[in-house]
């Protein structure tokens, strides 16, 4: 895979009267790669999106598209664009094979419509009405009209949102697919395990900024380990420890004690969690429910959600 950017945003801004949605982003998508956007709702994802997209100018900043500004340089931008909203609004009175030939007018060098309905595993809905296509039917319609141009960049908002878990995999099967076949990927999504599962890189937007970026392991990287159990004695009776009675760990960052429960966080996970066992079994203590995990995209994303030095800039 290269490294040369196919979407460069450069302190791009947006607003909406006095409200600023978008506040001085810096993004790079690589072209081959698929770069997942995450964030609360209010988080400037779609603001975002929408100026790669060219459907609105930068208020402040550069954001480059292809080489082109997509707004202002939008013809030159477009042939090389495929956008997957999160619902199309096509008629359900027509065909699946219908929509696609009308779309496919829309557009200078489309691809034959019976090859991608036969890529999407839609030859057999071809003649059904697209009111009686089940939800990841529509789904793989969707992504069908969005790459029925040879897009370069295939930009994705909320592609599997109301999806069951098989239709789901379905649709991340297709877009693996394209990855493979060298389209750029830009997705925005709610699913964190969906960015798990395809990205090679995650942006984490809050309050109009990008706040992390990078693979996912260095998302994770950035927040601790975490080790709970529940302390017995030997003879099987719970022990209520307070946080003075824990062990001093070299990675410790964090102890709780809840109910009995005790919550350590360490960034030197393998470390201290040994150290814990030897303390316990000194002790002659049982530990009921041991549980240690690396941390997980989740955890980074809610503790980036509730990141309190982000909400004073805010308020100023």
């Amino acid at each position: 895979m290269t490294y040369e950017p196919i979407v460069s945003v450069r302190g791009a801004r947006r607003r909406y009267g006095r409200f600023e949605a978008v506040r001085g982003v810096d993004l790079d998508v690589r072209r081959g790669e698929l770069l997942a956007l995450l964030g609360t709702n209010g988080a400037g994802k779609t603001s975002l999106v929408e100026l790669v997209e060219g459907l609105a100018p930068a208020d402040a900043g550069q954001v480059r598209v292809l080489g082109h500004d997509p707004y202002r340089e939008r013809a030159r931008v477009v042939g090389g664009l495929g956008v997957m909203l999160q619902e199309a609004g096509f008629s359900p009175d027509l065909t699946t094979a219908e929509t696609m030939r009308m779309w496919a007018g829309t557009l200078a060098r489309p691809r034959p419509v019976e090859d991608v309905l036969d890529d999407l595993n839609l030859t057999a809905r071809a003649d059904v009405r697209v009111g009686s296509l089940s939800g990841g039917e529509r789904r793989r319609l969707d992504l069908a009209l969005a790459i029925l141009g040879s897009p370069e960049l295939l930009v994705m908002d909320e592609p599997t949102t109301g999806l069951d878990p098989e239709s789901r995999r379905a649709v991340w099967r297709l877009v693996r697919g394209l990855l493979e076949d060298g389209v750029t990927v830009l997705l925005t999504t709610h699913y964190l395990q969906e960015a798990e599962e395809l990205a090679d890189r995650i942006a984490i937007m809050r309050a109009g900024r990008v706040v992390r970026q990078g693979t996912v392991a260095e998302t994770v990287a950035a927040e601790p380990a975490r080790i709970e159990f529940v302390p017995h004695d030997g003879a099987g009776a719970r022990l209520l420890l307070t946080a003075a009675d824990l062990p001093s760990l070299p990675g410790l960052v964090g102890a709780a004690v809840d109910r009995g429960r005790v919550r350590l966080q360490s960034t030197t996970l393998q470390q201290d969690l040994e150290a814990v066992l030897n303390w316990a079994r000194e002790r002659g203590m049982r530990l009921e429910e041991l549980e240690a995990r690396s941390a997980s995209l989740e955890q980074a994303f809610l503790s980036l959600a509730e990141d309190a030095d982000v909400d004073e800039e805010v308020a100023a």
